[in-house]
């Protein structure tokens, strides 16, 4: 399916900018090996001298305004691997945490969830016993459940130098979060810790969490538990900062798109049938740079009735793995009729002015 977005101009960057950009067609279009080498190493050079924590608006600027999703994926597997090769020997980590939250009955609606571990220390064991990070022994989690803005570019140096043994906890505030209903929300959290180890270990080879995972889970969600509020917290693999941000999104992305289909699938079974789903492309009115996949899930039988969810397109991504895990998802649901929109499409609706969904009964769909 097509891509909505549009990229940055050239004139949006400034010239260091642009000469790593440069570098970056250039390794793109190398002849040959040995070239695409010579210009990553220039890259991943001015990658790392953006790490100092007070080059941080240098760094986002530089990924901001790339001039193609290509050239943002190679940066950022430039930057991912300089992040990893570091030679300090205590290195910063995060572990993505999607907290599934809902309130038990209307009157505990509107609950906060601190998003402070009280006993870190227990997670840390679990860890440890359950050969975590390798097996390494050596590290500690902070004690506080960290928005996505905390690994974000801005603050990457500092997190970076406090994994380096620096003192910037203060990137590292408590994201509490709010619990508006019965319905189950979504929410992306980090833990953030630093480890101790030799040049070369590689730490953070696990892709899922091992045999860690499961007790971890039901402690962390016990200790971010409130009274009259359901808490399911689901974290993936310890990474480097950069990789683990880019995991949270794709972990809160999923497993909100199970959430809803799982919800909405069972709510029009329930009440008029078999439900039909359309995944369509559409543009951003609000930032030319952006996009979103939706689905959308409807009943014939039901005129009225639909049911959307919306995929925001981050720069890393690619639309159609976007719509493959959607349709992947739909068939571990057993929902036969999926059908795509093809082309680009509005973000709003010209008469109601909602966002734009399809309903199964639209002109040209493509099963």
């Amino acid at each position: 399916m097509e891509d909505p977005r549009q990229f940055a101009t050239p004139e949006d960057a400034d010239a260091r900018a642009l000469e790593v950009y440069r570098l970056v067609l250039a390794s793109l279009g190398a002849a040959t090996a040995q070239d695409a080498d010579a210009c990553d190493r220039r890259v991943a050079a001015a990658l790392a001298a953006m790490l100092a924590p007070d080059d941080a608006p240098r760094l986002a600027a530089l990924f901001a305004n790339v001039p193609s999703a290509d050239v943002y994926r190679h940066l950022w597997r430039a930057l991912a691997t300089v992040t990893r090769e570091r030679a300090s020997l205590r290195r910063a980590f995060a572990i993505p945490v999607v907290v599934v939250a809902a309130a038990e009955r209307s009157e505990t609606a509107g609950t906060t969830l601190p998003a402070v571990v009280d006993d870190v220390d227990v997670l840390v064991s679990l860890m440890r016993e359950r050969r975590a990070l390798a097996g390494n022994v050596s590290f500690a989690l902070a004690n506080t459940l960290a928005s996505a803005e905390a690994l974000s570019f801005p603050q990457l140096g500092k997190l970076l130098a406090w994994g380096d043994g620096g003192d910037s906890v203060e990137a590292l505030p408590p994201a509490p979060i709010v619990v508006h209903g019965t319905v189950e929300s979504v929410h992306l959290r980090f833990l953030a810790g630093a480890a101790i180890a030799a040049p070369g270990a590689d730490l953070f080879r696990e892709r899922e969490p091992g045999a860690w995972g499961v007790p971890f889970a039901q402690t962390l969600s016990r200790m971010l538990g409130a009274p009259g509020v359901s808490v399911l917290a689901l974290p993936r693999a310890p990474m480097p900062p950069v990789e683990a941000a880019w995991r949270g999104v794709l972990a809160q992305r999923e497993v909100g798109a199970q959430v809803f289909a799982s919800n909405a699938i069972r709510a029009i079974r329930a009440r008029v049938g078999e439900p039909s789903a359309v995944i369509s492309v559409h543009r951003s009115d609000a930032d030319t740079r952006a996009g979103e996949v939706r689905l959308s899930l409807s009943s014939p039988f039901d005129p009225r009735g639909a049911e959307g969810f919306r995929c925001v397109l981050a720069p890393l991504d690619r639309v159609d793995d976007v719509v493959g895990m959607l349709e992947s998802l739909l068939a571990d649901c057993r929902l036969n009729d999926v059908r795509r929109m093809p082309g680009v499409h509005a973000d709003r609706d010209a008469v109601t002015g909602q966002p734009l969904l399809f309903k199964a009964d639209a002109a040209n769909l493509l099963h």
